[in-house]
């Protein structure tokens, strides 16, 4: 069974506890009732929450559905959800064709109100206490759909910040993410380096390289992302290198 299938099916709700597995119990609330009428045996269900961070399918599901309600929440805060969020919302988080209609119930589930975001918030960090680069991508998607439909309102902007500090990011990290999506920063370059505008060349060279292993999609994937949030990673990926070209070429240095 892949990882749609899993979570359509509920199999996952037992497992993973929280606010998520409340969420898939939403969209598959008949599924246990299903299996004892039919005569299946839940007895393989685990009686109490594992920790998806000991195993990668469950940890996929767990982020999958944790992106997608803090998505739905975001395009919610500043009132009704808007068409151009629902489109950044699918491009920052892409799934395959036949799974979109899936991801339209989650979406519909989690937009209801914008409250109660901050138990999906902790989930989805506590996923990946020790890969910060990924919750960093999740908050720049954020950024996506809240400008979507024009500026970044101040309860955007509120959710942003919040969201963040629940993450347990940097400054700094809340910095790139918010140059990368909207790139209205002095030397947005150098916030999504991680430099200072007066590093020396070799610094700017070690920066760029640390940012691409940290944000190579081989690495995220290795770290539990599903396939489909790895299109984040590949953007992400493109911003670091644009940035490190156009100090490059600023400074006159050559070609790494």
């Amino acid at each position: 069974m892949n990882i749609w299938g899993k979570i359509v099916g509920g199999t996952a709700g037992f497992a993973l506890g929280g606010p998520i597995a409340g969420l898939l119990g939403v969209m598959a609330g008949h599924a246990v009732d299903e299996l004892v009428l039919e005569g299946r045996s839940t007895e393989t269900a685990p009686a109490t929450p594992r920790d998806p961070t000991d195993h990668p399918g469950l940890r996929q599901i767990a982020f999958t559905i944790g992106v997608i309600a803090l998505g739905a929440k975001m395009a919610r805060v500043d009132g009704d959800v808007t068409h151009p969020e629902i489109e950044a919302f699918r491009a920052f988080f892409q799934v395959p064709a036949d799974e979109e209609r899936n991801v339209e119930r989650f979406f519909d589930l989690a937009k209801r109100d914008a409250a109660g975001f901050e138990p999906y918030a902790r989930q989805v960090a506590a996923l990946f206490p020790d890969a910060p680069e990924i919750l960093e991508n999740v908050l720049e998607g954020l950024f996506d759909i809240a400008k979507a439909d024009g500026e970044v309102t101040a309860a955007e902007a509120e959710y942003l910040s919040r969201v963040a500090s629940i993450f347990g990011l940097s400054a700094e990290r809340f910095e790139r993410a918010r140059a990368a999506a909207l790139g209205i920063v002095e030397c947005e370059p150098c916030v999504i380096l991680g430099v200072d505008p007066l590093a020396t060349d070799e610094q700017i060279r070690e920066a760029w390289l640390r940012q691409v292993r940290a944000h190579h999609p081989d690495r995220l994937i290795a770290q539990g992302l599903p396939e489909e949030a790895i299109a984040v990673a590949n953007r992400k990926l493109a911003l670091i290198n644009d940035a490190y070209d156009r100090l490059r070429r600023q400074r006159g240095l050559a070609a790494a």
